[in-house]
């Protein structure tokens, strides 16, 4: 008997309905299903919500059911347990997720017959060294795609110094700094003009969003770097990590960029070709038509 949890996106009706196909093809199996509970009361299953600590507690797999961003909470909740993520896409780019809603069956039995394979994705630990927190790794949270010291609503610029390795780099101004790993150099930080990194790789990268500088390009930095990013004016900026905002960083305060002690760990069903799903999810076959 497996353990599966199944994490949701919140707004979609699909989702539910996928979510109680899957929840009821694993219990006529003979499987555990687990979901939070919120997922559970807006899927209708009440009887298998349980709280956060249960949900991972012996969880042999958790089932992504929605876009890249319920793809990154799933991670988030269980990656640092050990828990391998199967994505399904139900949402618009997909670019994380590999498998589609009309297939969740065959997903779910090729992964319990054990036809798959892991794929290891490097993750950041991302921390706040500011007058809020209680000590060292109070204010940590981890992040699959990347960390974002940006401006606030007034749109004011921000004024950030970089050190790596307690080295000065510069202090920027800018619309932002946006620190990523190799899976997040395809989301914000690819907009923003940053390279786009096989996430086969560990590395950090450093890119500025508009920067008001000569110095405008970004940097791929060793897995084993530290970045640190001061806020160095008066003008507070925010502080977002994988698209959460977690508040205001004042002048002072400091986010600190570390490769994390526990990778995500994707399931894959087919050989993942790098440049194909590039191709794909980018239509850039698209471009290259007469």
């Amino acid at each position: 008997m497996a353990v599966v949890a199944l994490c949701l996106h919140p707004d979609r009706k699909r989702v539910v309905d996928v979510a109680v196909q899957a929840a009821a093809w694993l219990l006529d199996r003979g499987h555990e299903v687990r979901l939070s509970d919120d997922d559970a009361e807006m899927a209708g299953l009440a009887d298998l919500g349980v709280g956060a600590r249960s949900l991972v507690d012996g969880l042999d797999v958790a089932v992504s059911l929605g876009g890249d961003g319920t793809m990154l909470r799933t991670v988030d909740l269980v990656a640092d347990h050990g828990v391998p993520v199967i994505g399904v896409n139900l949402g618009t780019l997909g670019y994380l997720t590999e498998v589609e809603p009309q297939h969740v069956e065959v997903a779910l039995e090729r992964f319990l017959a054990g036809d798959h394979d892991i794929e290891i994705r490097m993750r950041m630990s991302v921390e706040v060294d500011g007058r809020s927190c209680d000590g060292p790794g109070a204010c940590t949270v981890p992040a699959l795609n990347e960390a974002v010291v940006g401006k606030t609503p007034t749109g004011q610029i921000v004024r950030v110094r970089v050190l790596i390795d307690g080295e000065e780099l510069a202090t920027y101004s800018a619309d932002g700094i946006i620190i990523a790993t190799p899976t997040g150099s395809t989301a914000y930080a690819w907009s923003a003009g940053g390279p786009i990194v096989s996430p086969a790789h560990a590395a950090l990268l450093l890119t500025p969003v508009a920067p008001h500088m000569v110095f405008d390009r970004s940097l791929v930095l060793p897995p084993q770097s530290c970045i640190r990013l001061e806020i160095a004016s008066d003008r507070p900026a925010t502080l977002s990590v994988d698209g959460r905002n977690l508040g205001l960083l004042e002048e002072g305060d400091a986010v600190v960029c570390t490769v994390a002690p526990r990778p995500a760990a994707l399931v894959t069903f087919e050989p993942r070709n790098f440049l194909r799903i590039l191709k794909s999810k980018f239509r850039l076959d698209d471009l290259s038509e007469p």
